[in-house]
């Protein structure tokens, strides 16, 4: 790394510490008259931001090394309850926009900001610290404040090390951000994640996030996943001779891609409806998300709610919006064969393999092991046989990776993607995620021609294809209209911790057939394999397609069209099901996008890998 030290830095950051207090409910009384008197009345609701001091001012300062950003003084404040109820809160460092307009009407300096890469904290609240970067997100605490509590807070800010020459003159003006409601249904906040099963970690995987530049070995206790904030909660591998040495390192080791041979996102098990506004059209739910009623084109929130392992809802996964949500039904993702599973790993990436400069990327074998990673090229070429047995090595005795059988890697189903589809639709998901608007809350299309996996197009729009990669996928730079994540946006969260390649890139396989028809996918017909691993439809009509029925979170009928998705059933000619859209599609790519196809090698269509860990 090259000494930065004699670097001339005009940089001033300043926090300008002032709450903001946001509360989601209205107060309620009411008197019900019987033989006495019922009365329903709800306590006081205070939550104070207390500062004794004048905030932060760095001026002129220079690139710093985490160890020594920590040895600043700290910014002193604290939160108490003066409720008498628990509260949630969040903690956010935002844009101060009056202090920039005030910056850019004075004559002292450049008021352009620094890249939110650059801006580094430490921040201790309670017991718990959390450490990051802004490009992380703009939460930087979360949890819960129990009545007449009080919550002491420290809080550093220092120029992140890798700041280059760019960062010469720029400013960061932010201010102090608390969002508070009341505690509700006995939700898992202090871990920031409404009851999330936690991932079911395999001995050979990393828990990893990001800093800004590069992606570091991190823990629960460290701010590894908070789902509320889109950050779900990623894991690698590595090759077997750096294990160990990974393994023994501290968190917040760097974790060097060239070490990492996959890369995984955890869906936990949840349950699912959707409303409609008007009783007819299931289009999802307005709510807070869109300025008005969901559309086809522009549809709305599917409602998600975060459930146990042994819990399971088997209702119609539909309900009026102007109802409270209800009939909620488990995906038929989270069984797998005979057993209930608490969650997922699915591949953060379109598959790759162990030879990149293949032909196609793999071409049709079984003799080269998969990978998951950005910014290579995509295994296409291939059939479904043997995109089925590809798909089974990862977890196989004696594999590569150190994975036990029990993790159950397979061939990704369609009722799999749509748990991820799904879920990007929700809350948790980028239609959540406040940094995009309108048309943009659809996944961001890939749209490069090379098959480069994690490329964004920079816009859900089908528009023309570019050579390469049009945005890779970190790029999370601010955009002149406000907009983040030209590159992010291509993620199922809108953030880096979500998953890429669902709209464009490929056509992705999934093990989905009609009527167990072979046709030229390799398999010997009638298929014979365990249901376990593949989704059988019976019908060529998505709203019987399961045994005379409709075939509930398996993201057919449900959300048919949504987005102006392009999509086609399976039938006796074509038994194969694809899903995503490719890169050259003239219209209709995207998470809900799906087609058909006979199984056959295809130098433009790829597939997915994901694990299913049992006890």
């Amino acid at each position: 790394m090259k000494n930065k030290s004699n670097r001339k830095y005009k940089i001033i950051i300043v926090l300008l510490i002032i709450a903001i207090i946001g509360i989601s409910y209205a107060w309620l009384r009411s008197i019900i008259y019987g033989d006495k008197d019922v009365k329903i009345t709800v306590g006081d609701f205070d939550l104070v931001l207390s500062e004794p001091g004048d905030g932060i001012n760095l001026v002129n300062a220079l690139p710093t090394y985490d160890e020594d950003g920590k040895t600043n003084s700290p910014y002193i404040f604290s939160l108490e309850n003066k409720s008498n109820i628990e509260l949630y809160y969040t903690l956010a460092l935002v844009d101060d926009e009056e202090a920039l307009s005030s910056c850019e009407s004075s004559s002292s300096g450049s008021c352009e900001l620094l890249d939110a890469r650059d801006v580094r904290y430490e921040l201790k609240l309670g017991e718990r610290t959390f450490t990051g970067s802004l490009a992380d997100s703009s939460i930087i605490s979360y949890g819960t404040i129990k009545a007449d509590e009080i919550v002491n807070g420290e809080l550093k800010v220092w120029l992140n090390i890798n700041a280059g020459n760019e960062a010469m003159g720029k400013v960061y003006l932010g201010r102090l951000k608390v969002f508070a409601t009341q505690q509700v249904d006995g939700s898992d906040f202090q871990q920031g994640n409404d009851g999330v099963n936690e991932p079911d970690m395999d001995s050979n995987m990393i828990a990893v996030k990001h800093d800004g530049y590069n992606w570091v070995k991190t823990d629960e206790e460290n701010g590894w996943y908070n789902y509320g904030m889109g950050i779900w909660a990623n894991a690698v591998t590595v090759k077997s001779e750096k294990l160990a040495e990974y393994q023994s390192a501290p968190v917040g080791t760097e974790i060097n891609m060239d070490d990492v041979e996959t890369m995984w996102v955890w869906i936990p098990r949840y349950s699912y409806t959707i409303g409609s506004e008007n009783g007819t059209s299931y289009y999802g739910k307005r709510g807070v998300y869109l300025s008005s009623n969901p559309t086809a084109a522009l549809p709305g929130e599917i409602d998600v709610k975060f459930i146990g392992k042994d819990e399971k809802d088997t209702g119609t996964a539909k309900y009026l919006a102007t109802e409270k949500p209800k009939n909620w039904y488990t995906p038929d993702a989270f069984t797998f064969g005979d057993e209930e599973l608490s969650g997922i790993w699915v591949g953060k990436f379109e598959t790759s393999s162990s030879n990149p400069g293949a032909s196609y990327g793999g071409d049709n074998t079984t003799e080269l092991d998969p990978m998951i990673k950005p910014n290579v090229t995509s295994w296409r070429n291939i059939n479904v046989s043997n995109i089925y047995n590809v798909g089974l090595k990862l977890s196989a005795e004696g594999n590569r990776y150190g994975f036990s059988q029990s993790m159950n890697s397979h061939a990704m189903k369609s009722s799999e993607w749509a748990v991820v589809s799904y879920l990007s639709q929700s809350k948790y998901g980028k239609l959540g995620n406040e940094n995009f608007i309108g048309t943009d809350k659809e996944v961001y299309q890939n749209k490069s021609d090379q098959y480069i996996t994690g490329c964004s197009y920079g816009s859900p729009s089908n528009g023309n294809t570019d050579y390469g990669c049009q945005y890779t996928y970190d790029n999370n730079i601010r955009t002149e209209d406000g907009m983040t994540g030209k590159g992010v946006g291509a993620s199922t969260t809108g953030t880096i911790y979500g998953i890429y390649d669902m709209s464009g890139g490929t056509w992705e396989y999934v093990m989905a057939n009609y009527n167990n028809m072979a046709a030229s996918s390799g398999f010997s017909e009638p298929l014979t394999l365990d249901a376990k691993y593949y989704n059988l439809y019976t019908s060529d009509n998505p709203s019987t397609a399961c045994n005379g029925g409709e075939c509930l979170s398996h993201s057919l009928s449900e959300t048919s069209g949504w987005y102006n998705d392009y999509h086609n059933m399976v039938n006796e000619t074509y038994p194969w099901l694809v899903r995503g859209g490719s890169y050259y599609a003239d219209a209709g790519a995207g998470v809900f996008s799906f087609s058909i196809t006979g199984g056959n090698v295809n130098s433009s269509y790829s597939f997915r890998l994901v694990m299913s860990p049992s006890p």
